[in-house]
């Protein structure tokens, strides 16, 4: 949410990853960006990075992954302490600027690749695009679908306006109302403002002249206190899978990198359970969200994983476990050529919390 003397954001802005790239290959403004991001870091003022020193960075990484806070998830934290080893090549020691800096370098690159393929849409939604919504012709029999798909047996008219606006989109000037924020600040004190009665059963009537009220002050809300919001949309279709499996040589780097992460036993044997989560460390490569991003995509994958028994437990030698990621990922792809899978996202970007590092943050760009 905007505050006094935050940064403006204007009702549309497109990240593409250009901002980042011309960050990394500016090498006098990159090489002052990071002086001052491993000053920061480095408390002890010694000329290295301790372990402790380096969590607010892995945090900010993390964070700009979109990943819950280091703690909460354990497949998280496997790509915390990936992010950790990236930093100290798997020891316990500290971390050089230099070091600090190709590895900062590397991921802000993948990070640019990224929005590069698929970019983020920044929006401000400030009340304009719902109002507008409210008072064309279109309102009617739009929420007249929507009332359509919405079954709360007992339910009352609170009840389906909440509903109702959960069906709203960005493009008819709606954030997310799954966000807890936007619930509690805009919408709650929006019906109670109106009045709305929390018990009164829902008929179409009431519910129409009801919802149009609410949906006004819910409008002037947000012209009061703007909403930003991350819009994305995807479609997965195995052509990053196949541009990686036409490429032996990406191949079998890409591969021998993520196995570099996967727990052997003492004879150098991988248990075939490990499938998912080397998937997981191939994703990027192959234009693939991480296990957990997107259910479609968790379902096509678990059909993959069941097709080839991965959870039978077996221990497999390094080249029959790369045997196995390979003909995942073909399986993988074929399903997506045959059904692609289109996904759109939107969530609210809130004000960063205070952290030890600045390292990820906008205004430092």
């Amino acid at each position: 949410m905007e505050e006094e003397g935050s940064k403006h954001v204007t009702k549309s802005e497109v990240m593409d990853g250009r901002d980042i790239m011309e960050l990394v290959e500016n090498e006098k403004v990159f090489s002052n960006f990071v002086d001052d991001k491993f000053r920061d870091l480095d408390r002890d003022c010694d000329g290295h990075l301790s372990l402790k020193e380096l969590t607010p960075a892995v945090a900010d990484i993390g964070a700009a992954l979109g990943l819950p806070p280091q703690g909460t998830d354990t497949d998280s934290d496997h790509i915390y302490a990936q992010v950790l080893s990236e930093f100290t090549h798997g020891k316990d020691r500290k971390v050089s600027k230099t070091e600090f800096k190709k590895v900062l370098s590397d991921f802000l690159v993948g990070m640019a690749a990224g929005l590069k393929r698929d970019p983020i849409v920044i929006l401000r939604i400030d009340g304009e695009d719902l109002l507008e919504f409210v008072d064309s012709p279109a309102f009617e029999p739009e929420m007249m679908s929507i009332l359509s798909e919405i079954d709360i047996p007992g339910g009352s008219l609170t009840d389906y306006i909440n509903k109702a606006f959960e069906k709203l989109t960005v493009d008819k000037g709606m954030p997310p109302v799954l966000d807890s924020w936007v619930t509690s600040n805009i919408i709650a004190p929006a019906i109670q403002a109106c009045g709305v009665d929390q018990v009164q059963p829902a008929s179409h009537d009431t519910f129409f002249v009801e919802f149009k009220k609410v949906a006004q002050v819910v409008a002037q809300r947000l012209k009061e206190q703007p909403v930003i919001v991350a819009h994305s949309e995807n479609t997965f279709d195995g052509a990053g899978i196949r541009r990686l499996l036409s490429n032996k040589f990406e191949l079998d780097k890409t591969l021998d990198s993520a196995l570099k992460s996967i727990p052997k036993d003492q004879n150098g044997k991988i248990s075939k359970d490990c499938a998912r989560l080397a998937l997981d460390l191939l994703a990027p490569s192959a234009g693939l969200p991480p296990f957990g991003a997107v259910y479609q995509m968790d379902q096509v994958i678990t059909e993959s994983c069941k097709m080839f028994n991965v959870d039978d437990g077996k221990l497999v030698k390094e080249d029959e476990f790369k045997k196995i990621l390979t003909e995942l990922l073909g399986s993988i792809m074929l399903q997506l050529e045959g059904n692609p899978i289109s996904v759109s996202t939107n969530s609210v970007v809130h004000e960063p919390l205070t952290s030890a590092s600045t390292l990820l943050q906008p205004s430092s760009m």
